[in-house]
């Protein structure tokens, strides 16, 4: 069963979301008939939509994500309202590029680097908030990352991943955002560094049967 989780750390202004959504990937990856890297780089955009669309404060509101990277994949575009509910949509679907080290997928290679990444916010207003970044890296995760840092000056941790089994059907899928809150100091900044590198992959954690509250806290 997919979840997702909103958490405070009690003794640090940090906080943080986590999201394990196999079923909401595959089921994506179905619909659109996706290859497994295209399943990968939909997948990470649909659970970053989700759980900033579960951030919301607004009933009504709803979060688009919209990357262009210049890519095989073509454009990629996700919209969550606030419940976290969300679909979205890959261009290119029957996409193959070489696999890196390890076998692993390479979503940025697949994404582009060479575009932006547009996020809308519709809080009910009569125009919604339009931020774009340039893409780091097309990897998704990263990417998500530079946009809260850039647009909305909110230092943030980012990770986002899809397994694919060996039939091709999604194994596992999650990801979490940590965000420091103001009066954070280096000492804040090195624990959620060391939690970010204890933690590892995270669709190795959660293949191997942890849940969406399991990241924040091994993370925190």
């Amino acid at each position: 069963m997919d979840q997702i989780v909103r958490v405070i750390a009690k003794d640090a202004p940090v906080k943080a979301m986590a999201i394990s959504a196999p079923d909401m990937a595959e089921r994506a990856r179905a619909i659109h008939d996706c290859w497994p890297v295209a399943a990968a780089a939909l997948g990470r955009l649909l659970m970053a939509a989700s759980m900033m669309g579960a951030a919301m404060k607004e009933e009504n509101g709803s979060v688009t994500l919209r990357v262009k990277g210049g890519g095989p994949l073509g454009s990629l575009t996700a919209v969550s309202d606030s419940r976290g509910n969300v679909r979205g949509y890959v261009q290119n679907p029957a996409v193959d590029v070489p696999r890196k080290a390890k076998g692993k997928l390479d979503v940025g290679a697949a994404v582009g680097a060479d575009g932006e990444l547009t996020v809308i916010r519709d809080l009910g207003l009569k125009e919604p908030y339009i931020g774009s970044v340039q893409l780091v890296g097309g990897e998704i995760a990263e990417d998500i990352a530079a946009y809260f840092v850039e647009s909305e000056q909110a230092p943030t941790a980012c990770a986002l991943g899809v397994l694919i089994a060996p039939d091709q059907t999604v194994q596992a899928a999650g990801g979490y955002l940590i965000q420091l809150l103001p009066g954070a100091d280096e000492g804040v900044v090195s624990a959620v560094e060391r939690g970010v590198a204890r933690l590892g992959a995270v669709s190795a954690r959660l293949a191997a049967g942890m849940d969406a509250m399991g990241l924040p806290r091994e993370l925190l």
